[in-house]
């Protein structure tokens, strides 16, 4: 856990709620904690937890248009990440008003696994594109990881997203559509992200919130076909998830 990244991250976080009184008067701060528990940790149709149920803490500050989190996720002894038990996830982001209900934002990010065996960590970056109109958001956005051992070479994420509140109801509904490709330098450890060389995932889900509780659920999928999964860790079929959530 002492990635260069990790400690300039946690740093940056740690100084969030202490530059908040600076800024208080031209722009808004915030840090809050979230508690939650999921069946599955799964990411892009992928489960990170080995298919089986993942707790998480998580902690994000804000102030004005800069933002920073870190979760720790329980990973199960993950096939898909030499048997990792847990991985962190530290990120940054900012971002940009363009006017006219369009905002720009730019992240970066480090996923850190704790007892792993060989290297696991990979670091990414992006940008997303949001477009409000009433109760509706739509995003298009990607992610890039450059060339690293860890992923057996570069990682191109790129997706569209749906998401809007019920109106009259403390539900919310969403959508998404990725697709994932690459460059392959070492296809086992590339399968860890792209198995099969490269597929599309999809969800569609909602979440119910009410006060500092949440609850949701999703229903993911990719197009990964069983031997590709079977590969790479295996755990990238259809799969409904269901998520509890407490925030502080």
């Amino acid at each position: 856990m002492r990635h260069p990244l990790a400690i300039a991250l946690l740093s940056l976080l740690a100084a969030l709620p202490a530059a908040a009184p600076a800024v208080a008067q031209t722009s808004t701060s915030s840090v809050g904690i979230d508690l939650g528990i999921a069946s599955d940790d799964r990411r892009r149709g992928l489960s990170w937890s080995d298919g089986a149920v993942a707790p998480s803490v998580a902690v994000r500050g804000a102030v004005g248009s800069l933002d920073a989190g870190a979760r720790i996720t329980a990973a199960r002894n993950s096939a898909r990440f030499g048997g990792a038990d847990a991985v962190a996830d530290l990120d940054f982001g900012y971002t940009l008003s363009l006017g006219g209900g369009f905002d720009l934002v730019g992240v970066g990010a480090a996923h850190l696994f704790a007892g792993a065996r060989g290297r696991q960590d990979f670091v990414e970056g992006g940008a997303d594109l949001t477009y409000l109109i009433g109760p509706l958001t739509l995003t298009g956005g990607g992610r890039y990881a450059p060339s690293q051992s860890a992923i057996g070479g570069d990682n191109l994420y790129l997706f569209a997203r749906a998401e809007g509140g019920v109106p009259t109801t403390p539900v919310t509904v969403h959508a998404q559509l990725g697709r994932t490709s690459g460059s392959t330098d070492d296809p086992v450890a590339a399968a860890r992200l792209r198995p099969g060389g490269g597929y599309t995932d999809w969800s569609v889900g909602g979440s119910y919130v009410r006060g500092r509780l949440s609850i949701g659920v999703d229903y993911v999928g990719t197009d990964v076909s069983r031997d590709a999964a079977r590969v790479s860790g295996g755990h990238a079929g259809d799969a409904l998830v269901g998520r509890v959530g407490l925030r502080f």
